[in-house]
């Protein structure tokens, strides 16, 4: 696992560093400022990004719409002072597959690395709670919702929504991991989305994944 670490305060760098290090996380570079982000990552191809999101050297947010839309295979992760509506609902729209609070313990980071850099969606605690406010307070959602996809896609979706893996949904619903793997990457070019957190945002926008968060 290679990780890339962007924030424009060296001591937390430097700090970061040493903790995936001792963990065994190669750290192939370090940026400052969103273009260099965006730089370094196409040049060392990083599986995880982690990034600030506000900057003196340029928006993380814009850092993460372009490698996202650039290096598909890197996973962005988001790790910021800042937990307002606003910052967590722009880094998810950008295509970040993570968000996580700066105060996050060192265990919680070092498991949030790993598992963006294995393709899940993953929030830390408080960024969960206002992400599951904000969609129970949305309207129900027509019953019309993604009519591009077949009555199997939206099934597998509703599931990703829940925020089951690719294994749980392949168990749910009787099929091989690899035909379910087909199924989300169809899902995820019908409904022009990077990756799973996309996809997760927009499913729950129009209420799937009702029945698995009550």
């Amino acid at each position: 696992m290679r990780v890339l670490i962007t924030d424009d305060h060296p001591v937390f760098r430097q700090g970061l560093r040493g903790l995936l290090q001792a963990l065994g996380v190669e750290v192939v570079g370090e940026a400052e400022s969103g273009p260099e982000a965006v730089r370094l990552a196409a040049e060392l191809r990083p599986d995880v990004v982690v990034m600030d999101l506000h900057m003196p050297g340029g928006n993380g947010l814009e850092a993460t719409r372009t490698i996202t839309r650039t290096n598909p295979r890197a996973g962005v992760l988001v790790l910021t002072m800042f937990q307002d509506d606003d910052s967590v609902f722009a880094a998810m729209r950008a295509g970040a597959r993570g968000y996580l609070l700066k105060e996050s313990g060192a265990e919680e980071i070092a498991r949030a690395v790993r598992a963006v850099a294995a393709g899940e969606a993953i929030y830390g605690p408080e960024i969960a709670r206002r992400v599951l406010t904000y969609f129970a307070g949305m309207p129900h959602p027509k019953q019309n919702a993604f009519p591009q996809l077949t009555e199997r896609e939206r099934e597998v979706l509703e599931l990703i929504a829940q925020g089951r893996g690719n294994a749980d949904i392949a168990s749910a619903l009787f099929l091989s991991t690899k035909t379910v793997r087909n199924h989300v990457s169809n899902i995820f070019m019908k409904l022009h989305v990077a990756d799973r957190a996309q996809a997760i945002v927009m499913a729950r926008e129009a209420g799937l994944g009702e029945s698995g968060r009550n």
